[in-house]
């Protein structure tokens, strides 16, 4: 089993990027310590650290909206991680489908 004090080393707060494991479309960005990567793994759900109000939360535990992680892998450096995840609806507290859709550039096209 993977040491999870590896993950923390150089930080007690590490963001966590959230892929559909079937699309592969990134869905968010999250934090996360190590009690929400240890109820993540208990759980099958995915659990973060909310920096605006200071505590734990289970995503989808008041919209019913939750996370199912089906893989969990590291970056190189072991200081992100990469949930893939099945989500049961949208994943943006604004209802969209993912988090990222304020388009800010696009290269046009000749």
């Amino acid at each position: 089993m993977f040491e999870l004090d590896r993950l923390f080393q150089k930080s007690n707060l590490i963001p966590v990027i959230i892929q559909h494991a079937d699309t592969g479309e990134v869905l968010m960005l999250g934090f996360t310590d190590r009690e929400a990567v240890e109820l993540t793994l208990k759980t099958g759900t995915a659990w973060f650290w909310s920096r605006s109000r200071q505590k734990l939360w289970n995503k989808g535990e008041s919209s019913g909206n939750f996370l199912h992680v089906k893989r969990i892998v590291t970056d190189c450096d072991t200081d992100t991680l990469l949930y893939f995840c099945i989500p049961d609806g949208p994943t943006c507290h604004t209802g969209a489908r993912s988090c990222f859709f304020n388009e800010i550039w696009k290269e046009e096209t000749p």
